[in-house]
This record gives structure tokens, C-alpha cells and sequence, in this order.
């Protein structure tokens, strides 16, 4: 036998392997002792003296998985073949899911964390290929809690120390819009109701930008402002039979939850296109509202940019203009009333023009308020000490300064009458 190896009975170095039940075992060909049996990884110095050791003390220790993490590892595997993700990006989940289970607070979690896990690192592979995918796809596939994930998330990227982009809103427009369910007619979507995908997500993606301008989406999670976005593209495209149709149903008829803000930023897209139609030369003379801007969206978009700039940033510009109009009318006043009545503005005399509102966050023009805290509560009794050198504040007459004199002089006789010296 190579390595020297000799039988601890005989002393002989005659040595064969035999295989018995599939299982190596090495036998002395003289007296017939079993040296080694069972040995399933030994270490190298072992192996050199033909010493059996247990599994925990050899080699194999170091490979040693959980049934825990395997499970884990099948269910990373398998959630990227559901997605039909590349391989590589298989190879690069499975990696942060073995890198996160070798910290202590996470072989510890709980087993719903440790599942939250498995989408978490699909989550961070595809945000760092640029591939689409949204966290409220992952949940829906885990059927996980979506605040778990999110907070599951933070903490692995903070972990592993990971520089995770955040997704493309183009991409993620076209991912959460093709999940809507009105490209194609069925029992629970009228005819009139279906729409063609191409034209929708077009449409979609230019609200969106819109949005994006006049900072509507900063800060704020961009599903609801996604989905009040389609829901204004598809009203749009045919208007005569979908403006009676309300956000809520039409999330029931795409089959897809309305998020709670989603009315509050429809109302902030409908004030941005009424600012923007007011600036459009053929729509001033029409009164628009808030349902029939809706029919002229395709107008709005197709001349954003110029109507943008005027709508928000040109309206520094007119107030200057009527503040000059009123000052010249305070200089003449027969001249100033004619081009009073005869100026754009149409305001009544005396009247300033309203101020515009500035291109800021919502979060700025409309700050929310801040609690005062209550003052404290001070007692006053009138039993108070009160120091020589804040009693003068309290003399008002030249009479009670003479008193106080007198008072102080008193005062310091009686001391040097007490005290002779």
C-alpha cells in the first residue's frame, strides 16, 4: 500500500482494498484484520496513519450544509427558473444566498424571513443586470408580506455591503403595465375596454416623464403614480366610452390592487394638464375641467416640454408684467385705466394678479404641519425671592426710588448697630 501503512496485529504491510456494500475498506491480506471501515472523508494525517475518524472531526466539516440552507438553495434555483432568468444570474443568487446565511442573524431568523430571503437575493441579481423586476412580483410569487420583504431587503444590501442601482422607470413602467389584463378580450373585459399594448405603454411612458418634470415622482414610490398614469392613457385613447369608468374599477378589470395614493396622484396629474391646457392656444377658449382635459391629452403631450415651461416657469414673467401694468396706472391714472382695460389680465381695478405656482415638490408647496409643543406651565404665586439686581426693573416712580434709598440706608444702620465694632 502506498504511505507505508502496516496491520496493527500482524505488523504486516500487505494491504488490499475491499469493497464491501459499496463501501472501501481496507483489509490485511495475511491475518484478515479490517484496518479502516466507514470512513466517509478522513483528514490527510489520518489517511497517513489509518486512523478512522468521525464526520464532524474530518474534512467534510467545512462542506457541511443545513438542511435549512439547502432547502433555501433549491428555492433560489427555483425562483429564477420561474422568472426564466440566465444562468448567471442563478450562479450570482445562489452566491449572495450562501454569503448572507454565513452571518449569525440570519442562520438565527425566523423560517418566514428565511424564505423572504430567497427573493431578496433574486431581487438584488436582477437590479444589478438592469433586468425589470419589481419587488411586488417577488412577494406575489413568495407570498410574502411586502413590509418583511422591504426591510429584509435593506438589511441584506447593508450586510453584504452591495451597490444595488435603483430600476430603470421606463423598465419598471413596461414591466408593472404588462401585467395588465385589457390587451386581450375576455368575459370580465368589455370590448370597448381593450386597448392595443404598444399605443398604451407609449402614452403611459409620456405621462410618466411628465410626472417625472414636475416632480411628482420624487421621493415618492412610483407604483401609485405608474398606475394613475395608465389609468389616464387608457381613458384617453378612447374617451367617449371610458371617462364614466373610475380608477377603482379599472384596477378591477386590469387585475391589479389600487394603491392607496393612487387618487391623490391622479388629482396632481389632472392640476398639471389643466396648468399645462390653459397655455395652449386652442383649448384656452374652451372651459376645461378636470374629466374633459382627459379628451386632450394626446395635444398635451405632443407639445409638453414648451407647455411645461410656460405653464411653471413663465409665470414669473406675467406677474412682473401686471405689477408693471398696475405700476403705471398709479402714475397715470387716465392712461393707467386704458391699458388696465385693455391688458390680458382682465382683473378689476386695485386688484393684483394671483401669484403662479412655482415648479417645486408637493412636499414644498404644500408642507405638512408641524405639532407645536404645548409651553410649559409656570406657576406664579407672588411668593417668589426676588434679587437686589432685578428688583430695580420693578421701581417705577421717582418716589418709590427715595423709598427704596431710604429703605437700604435703614437697613445698613440697623447692621452697624447689631455689630459695634
Amino acid at each position: 500500500m502506498p504511505g507505508g501503512g502496516h496491520c496493527p496485529d500482524c505488523g504486516s504491510t500487505e494491504l488490499v482494498e475491499d469493497s464491501h456494500y459499496s463501501q472501501s475498506q481496507l483489509v490485511c491480506s495475511d491475518c484478515g484484520c479490517v484496518v479502516t471501515e466507514g470512513v466517509l472523508t478522513t483528514t490527510f494525517s489520518d489517511e497517513g496513519n489509518l486512523r478512522e475518524v468521525t464526520y464532524s472531526r474530518s474534512t467534510g466539516e467545512n462542506d457541511q450544509v443545513s438542511r435549512s440552507q439547502q432547502r433555501g438553495l433549491r428555492r433560489v434555483r427555483d425562483l429564477c427558473r420561474v422568472l426564466q432568468l440566465p444562468s448567471t444570474f442563478e450562479d450570482t443568487a445562489v452566491a449572495y444566498y450562501q454569503q448572507a446565511y454565513r452571518h449569525s442573524g440570519i442562520r438565527a431568523a425566523r423560517l418566514q424571513k428565511k424564505e423572504v430571503l430567497v427573493g431578496c437575493c433574486v431581487l438584488i441579481t436582477c437590479r444589478q443586470h438592469n433586468w425589470p423586476l419589481t419587488m411586488g412580483t417577488v412577494c406575489a410569487l413568495l407570498y410574502a408580506d411586502l413590509d418583511v420583504f422591504s426591510g429584509t431587503y435593506m438589511q441584506i444590501v447593508k450586510l453584504l455591503g452591495l451597490d444595488v442601482p435603483s430600476l430603470c422607470l421606463a423598465d419598471l413602467v413596461k414591466t408593472y403595465c404588462s401585467s395588465f389584463r385589457l390587451f386581450q378580450a375576455s368575459p370580465s373585459v368589455p370590448a370597448k375596454y381593450v386597448e392595443d399594448k404598444e399605443k398604451m405603454l407609449s402614452r403611459t411612458l409620456q405621462l410618466v416623464e411628465l410626472a417625472d418634470e414636475t416632480w411628482l415622482v420624487t421621493g415618492r414610490h412610483p407604483l401609485p403614480v405608474i398606475t394613475a398614469a395608465t389609468f389616464l392613457a387608457w381613458q384617453s385613447l378612447q374617451p367617449s366610452h371610458r371617462l364614466t369608468c373610475s380608477l377603482a374599477r379599472f384596477c378591477k378589470l386590469a387585475n391589479v390592487d389600487l394603491p392607496y395614493p393612487a387618487s391623490s396622484r391622479l388629482q396632481e396629474l389632472l392640476s398639471v394638464l389643466l396648468r399645462m391646457a390653459e397655455r395652449l392656444a386652442w383649448l384656452q377658449v374652451l372651459k376645461l375641467d378636470k374629466r374633459s382635459v382627459v379628451k386632450h391629452i394626446g395635444d398635451l403631450l405632443q407639445h409638453r416640454h414648451t407647455l411645461v415651461r410656460k405653464a411653471f416657469r413663465d409665470g414669473t414673467a406675467e406677474m412682473e408684467a401686471g405689477e408693471k401694468e398696475l405700476r403705471g396706472r398709479c402714475q397715470g391714472p387716465e392712461q393707467g385705466k386704458e391699458e388696465v382695460a385693455s391688458s390680458s389680465l382682465n382683473l378689476p381695478e386695485g386688484k393684483r394678479p394671483a401669484s403662479p405656482t412655482p415648479l417645486l415638490p408637493p412636499c414644498m408647496l404644500k408642507p405638512p404641519k408641524r405639532i407645536c409643543p404645548p409651553p410649559p406651565v409656570s406657576t406664579v404665586t407672588g411668593d417668589e425671592n426676588i434679587s437686589d439686581s432685578e428688583i430695580e426693573q420693578y421701581l417705577r416712580t421717582p418716589q418709590e426710588i427715595k423709598d427704596f434709598e431710604k429703605a437700604q440706608a435703614a437697613r445698613q444702620a440697623a447692621r452697624s448697630v447689631s455689630n459695634p465694632p
